[in-house]
């Protein structure tokens, strides 16, 4: 008999906990997972799923207006943000329940209370000692604030799912992909939306020609984006939030939504003082079996801050279960990760972006294609897609694809398997193109970009 009341215990009920748990118990394991929130994590409660029905909610009214230049006529449209918060907060409750479902149909013992770490074997729950053999930390990442006078008056993307009144004069704070998606949801459905981020271009990180893209499409559709500004100081004036930006404008709001990073969200764990190393934003220190600085602790998803995205937390969480519990060790390949960016137009990338491909591989050939989509032939729109593939000039790789436009994620969830499974520019241009498509791009763009000019030396 073992002298642990559980083979494991998991700490955070999002998407990476809930798969871990799920499939330790497959194996045999006597499995527990506690969550202080609601189950299903960050995604499910609070993120990728609530934002991509606002998403869909905000781009009804372009397709409004497209319809008529395919000889529709519709009478003016209204939107009501309080039916589109209730059907989404229905929708969330079925999620919950159904992740409630799969956690009791695989026999895991599900805590609704937070749980801290109190040593390598033992957590506590309401007061209550709980031991296991292995402990699995899977507590996600939580929104920042800014420290300037009035940042109390702003909100983050937990708050925003839940306005009572849709706003109608919105500022957002950031230029991260939350930004980006929250500035484009606002202005879809029809708030005057002013976008502020510190740096040079939005969604840094991510390849330049998709940032430059993706600004213009916005500022096309109404989206004002002010580079190297921030907000120093909000009033509230009467109804009004009355914020002096950093050129020394002032604009009034009814809402400022700050997306200005998430951190790990480990704060008041135990953690440290269970001997886990953390770094400095506090993200659990872990190799690439998830493993921390003590043998009992592991940490997954958003808490280690290796690449936060839903699917690669429930992918380390397949793999640590998979190792520990299943005899089928395995470690998570962090390398060429697709992602996408539900902005609006939206974007999907998978691979080096130009630059990063530059630095790692020197000479590169790069294709890149900007084109208006068929469909806006007869809307009127002047709305622009671009694809690029970045290719290892050597052996003629394809390193990266990056699509800004209408289908982005689609498309690139396809073209990440040939880009995961190495294939070359000369494979590309074999396979045969859908036609008429926007995806054909990728298997048609023959001419290469110009070599960069080297900057002359001074």
């Amino acid at each position: 008999m073992s002298k642990y009341d559980y083979d494991l215990f998991v700490i955070g009920a999002g998407s990476g906990g809930v798969r871990a748990a799920r499939m330790a118990s497959a194996y045999g394991a006597r499995v527990a997972i506690a969550e202080e929130s609601r189950v299903g994590g960050t995604c499910v409660i609070r993120g990728c799923i609530p934002k991509k029905l606002l998403v869909y909610a905000s781009h009804f009214h372009e397709d409004f207006v497209d319809a008529a230049g395919y000889g529709w006529a519709v009478p003016e449209p209204t939107f009501d943000w309080p039916t589109l918060i209730a059907n989404k907060d229905r929708e969330i409750d079925r999620l919950n329940d159904i992740y409630k479902k799969l956690l009791a149909d695989a026999s895991v013992t599900l805590i609704e209370e937070r749980a801290t770490v109190v040593d390598p074997h033992s957590v506590e729950v309401c007061g209550r000692r709980i031991t296991a053999e292995t402990i699995l930390v899977a507590v996600g990442g939580w929104p920042t604030m800014p420290r300037e006078p009035g940042a109390e008056y702003g909100i983050t993307s937990n708050e925003v799912f839940h306005l009572p009144e849709f706003p109608r004069r919105v500022i957002v704070a950031g230029g991260g992909y939350i930004a980006v998606e929250f500035a484009g949801i606002f202005n879809g459905l029809g708030a005057e939306v002013v976008q502020l981020y510190r740096g040079e271009q939005i969604l840094r990180g991510f390849d330049d020609d998709i940032r430059t893209s993706v600004a213009a499409e916005m500022g096309k559709k109404g989206v004002d984006i002010r580079l190297h500004t921030i907000i120093l100081e909000t009033e509230k004036v009467c109804d009004t939030y009355r914020a002096t930006l950093s050129d020394g404008s002032v604009l009034e709001a009814d809402c400022i939504l700050y997306a200005i990073g998430r951190k790990p969200k480990t704060a008041g764990l135990g953690l440290e003082e269970a001997g886990v190393k953390l770094d400095g934003e506090g993200a659990v220190i872990v190799n690439k079996f998830s493993g921390s600085s003590v043998p009992s602790i592991y940490a997954i998803g958003d808490c280690t801050n290796r690449v936060n995205l839903t699917p690669v937390a429930i992918k380390e969480g397949a793999a640590f279960a998979d190792t520990l519990y299943g005899e089928r060790p395995w470690a998570m390949d962090h390398d060429c990760i697709a992602s996408a960016v539900f902005s609006q137009p939206p974007v999907g990338t998978v691979g080096l972006s130009e630059a990063e491909a530059r630095r790692r591989f020197g000479a590169v050939d790069i294709y890149k294609s900007t084109f208006r989509p068929l469909r806006h032939t007869l809307t009127g729109s002047e709305e622009k897609a671009m694809m690029k593939l970045v290719v290892d000039r050597e052996s003629q790789r394809v390193l990266g694809a990056h699509m800004v436009g209408a289908d982005a994620p689609e498309i690139i969830q396809g073209i990440a398997i040939a880009v995961k499974m190495g294939a070359t520019k000369a494979q590309f241009d074999q396979t045969v193109a859908i036609h008429p498509s926007a995806a054909e791009e990728f298997v048609l763009m023959r001419t290469k970009q110009p070599d960069p000019v080297a900057e002359a030396a001074e």
